[in-house]
């Protein structure tokens, strides 16, 4: 049985920037639950600081604190956001369904965190990567994705679930780590029908990479 909405809102610890909170923020947008940003700066190291490795002592974001009850990884508050809150609709309860979802949510952090997340960390922080290699890396995993997409409409079947939040932020923001999407016109289509779900939260845009053309 799922839980009514919170007494007091959620807080989400996060970085406007970060993909992985994006997730989470994304996903309390789509549940319309109450929720309070709290931002880390991660240029200044905050997320190491003693107080912030009390919430995570991975000393990464996001966090959330939902009445006394914390946790990190963004996936991982999916999850539970999903089964707190997500009246059945956003994480299957079937064997297969859930193994279809938990599919996506391992690209997300294999696969999808080591390409278009990785590139756009060259662009964005200047991280000290080979933006070439990830690009290639990057564009294996959208051919991967595009066909699959083919054949349904979210990721995981016909109905959105966590899995494709898992994968939504980083792939919306490809382009800014010189991963264009114009050869993929599933994956296109289906950015646009999560961005068209009711309480959909865009991620903020940076004007770097092949974004710095359009933006």
């Amino acid at each position: 049985m799922n839980a009514p909405h919170p007494v007091k809102p959620i807080r989400l610890y996060r970085h406007p920037l970060s993909g992985h909170s994006h997730r989470a923020e994304l996903f309390l947008g789509l549940l319309g639950l109450p929720h309070e940003l709290v931002d880390i700066d991660l240029r200044t190291g905050a997320q190491k600081s003693a107080d912030f490795l009390k919430l995570n002592r991975f000393g990464q974001v996001p966090v959330i604190d939902d009445n006394g009850t914390v946790l990190a990884d963004s996936n991982a508050i999916l999850v539970y956001l999903a089964q707190r809150y997500g009246e059945g609709r956003w994480l299957p309860a079937d064997p297969l369904g859930a193994a279809q979802v938990q599919r996506w949510l391992s690209v997300a952090a294999g696969p999808l965190a080591t390409g278009p997340a990785s590139a756009r960390l060259v662009n964005l922080f200047g991280a000290k990567l080979d933006l070439p290699a990830l690009i290639t890396r990057s564009h294996a995993l959208l051919a991967v994705i595009e066909a699959e997409l083919a054949t349904r409409g979210y990721l995981a079947g016909e109905k959105a679930t966590i899995a494709d939040l898992a994968c939504y932020s980083y792939i919306a923001r490809a382009p800014e780590g010189d991963v264009s999407l114009a050869d993929y016109p599933n994956i296109r289509s289906w950015l646009a029908r999560i961005e068209a779900l009711p309480g959909f939260v865009p991620m903020i845009e940076s004007p770097v990479g092949l974004a710095a053309a359009t933006t």
